[in-house]
């Protein structure tokens, strides 16, 4: 029994440490007027960082999800380190960057780029 009391009281000391790892990720997708982009689909991977297991289950690292009538995606926690976000609307340019996430609340602005005119070797 006098065991097993150190155990608890240092497995919640350690809680807060585990918790503050954790990153509860916002995307909000808009066009270069900033009006917001319903319907974009948001793919989200974990890259690297620290680890993914989380009192012996392992996590989510990657989601597939589109945005809502406001442009937002809201993920939930995923470990902090660094994230691939790429994004696919129709009538826009394909978006894709690598992000450091740190910080308990994170909210990522990302901004669709109209297409470019296509080109032609032929004219």
């Amino acid at each position: 029994m006098n065991k097993v009391v150190p155990l608890l009281i240092a497995g919640m000391l350690a809680w807060p440490a585990l918790a503050a790892e954790l990153t509860r990720l916002q995307v909000k997708v808009t066009n270069l007027d900033g009006k917001p982009v319903d319907r974009a689909s948001v793919v989200i991977n974990f890259v690297k960082g620290r680890s993914t297991v989380k009192l012996g289950k392992k996590m989510m690292t990657h989601w597939e999800t589109r945005t809502n009538q406001e442009g937002l995606v809201k993920v939930p926690q995923i470990p902090q380190g660094e994230i691939l976000i790429q994004v696919i609307a129709k009538g826009f340019q394909t978006f894709g960057q690598k992000y450091d996430v740190d910080e308990e609340d994170k909210t990522i602005e990302i901004k669709l780029n109209p297409p470019q005119p296509q080109y032609s070797a032929h004219e």
